[in-house]
């Protein structure tokens, strides 16, 4: 016999797998594979290279074209070092909010995406749904990608897709991409007396990220703040750097991460090359001192922006679904963008508050989930009648 969970029950589930990104996420999949199947729904995994991670796939209803994708991501962030006052592998109800690593960003949007199956293969769909839940989203959105490159020829397209991400159930049409580089700066170490004679991998780096420093000014000055991003501009940044043996030694080796969080107009691809073609020039200096140095940039990771579509389909079947009139964009970067590269109609809608992502006590309001449920409901009703 089928036992159809409530999506209360699937979210205290999906948060007692303790799917951070380091990790496996294969005992999730093993799961939510056996409560789809009882249904009669098959499941596809997409893995990762290792086989330790997967991404998945269903598709419930009619077997066409033209159907709606919920898609969320199944990992999580880290809890090491955080200040929980319950157990984040736990979901608690206190004072109207459910806490739990995950509940929020966004195993709340998974369980409410489960949730619907039951009923919606009980009713009968007239239009598909598919489910969609990555792998790896927390550590440079790495799932999507290859699960919708899989997915091409093996399951009707859908014509459009809403990613779950939290944002207080309303409507977010445009998203900043990036694109970044992990940068290893190889100097040559000599007595910093005879500075002249080394290459200082550290002071070399630091003409890398000064012309970053340039680029922001640059752009801040050139920058349509109509465009509704705050910045309203692409920003360049270094967040951690290590490197250097001794304050009297020429640094053989700095190491650093560089990335530009990019507005949708701007291209990705444009910015990876001017990054590339600024270290290339500071190289030549380098090697005119000594030959074995460089500076070698290795790509971290190049997530596209999600851009506003005009009487795109996603929005307007969402705005019905939520009676809001309004839309916006964000600053962080999430799946849509590749389901927009991939041709589907996208839009970010989900419960929960994107403050709350990552932190200890992480939390979504009982008010916000039942919104969740609300939408989940109307979205049946819709697909139902189509």
């Amino acid at each position: 016999m089928t036992t159809a969970l409530s999506a209360r029950d699937l979210l205290e589930k999906l948060v007692s797998f303790p799917t951070v990104s380091r990790d496996s996420n294969l005992d999730l999949v093993d799961w939510v594979e056996e409560y789809l199947g009882q249904f009669g729904v098959a499941v596809t995994r997409d893995y990762d290279e290792t086989g330790r991670k997967a991404s998945l796939w269903a598709h419930i209803g009619p077997d066409e074209d033209g159907g709606v994708i919920l898609s969320g991501h199944t990992d999580v962030v880290p809890v090491d070092g955080q200040a929980w006052t319950s157990d984040p592998w736990t979901l608690t109800e206190r004072d109207g909010k459910l806490f739990g690593r995950g509940a929020c960003d966004m195993k709340g949007f998974d369980a409410l995406a489960l949730s619907i199956v039951a009923p919606a293969l009980e009713r009968g769909l007239k239009r598909p749904i598919q489910i969609c839940l990555t792998r790896d989203e927390e550590i440079g959105l790495a799932g999507a990608l290859p699960m919708l490159t899989a997915m091409r020829g093996q399951v009707p397209k859908a014509s459009l897709a809403i990613i779950g991400e939290p944002t207080q159930m309303a409507i977010v049409n445009g998203h900043k991409g990036g694109v970044g580089f992990d940068v290893h700066v190889h100097g040559y170490e000599v007595h910093s007396s005879l500075q002249h004679t080394g290459v200082s991998a550290i002071m070399e780096a630091a003409r890398l990220i000064q012309w970053a420093n340039e680029q922001n000014e640059a752009n801040a000055a050139a920058a349509d703040p109509s465009n509704g991003f705050v910045p309203p501009w692409t920003s360049l940044h270094v967040g951690l750097i290590e490197g250097g043996t001794a304050h009297n030694i020429t640094a053989a080796d700095c190491r650093f991460a560089l990335t530009a969080r990019c507005i949708p107009t701007d291209s990705n691809a444009e910015w990876a090359a001017a990054m590339e073609a600024e270290a290339a020039r500071i190289s030549e200096g380098m090697r005119a001192i000594h030959p074995d140095a460089w500076i070698e940039m290795k790509p971290r990771w190049d997530v596209p922006g999600l851009s506003p579509e005009e009487d795109g389909e996603a929005e307007t079947l969402v705005r019905r679904l939520t009676g809001g009139n309004a839309s916006g964009v964000v600053s962080f970067g999430t799946e849509a963008g590749y389901f927009q590269q991939e041709g589907y109609s996208a839009v970010v809608c989900g419960p929960g508050n994107i403050e709350q992502a990552h932190k200890p006590d992480e939390y979504i309001t009982l008010d916000q989930f039942r919104q969740g449920e609300a939408f989940m409901a109307r979205l049946l009703d819709q697909l139902c009648e189509d």
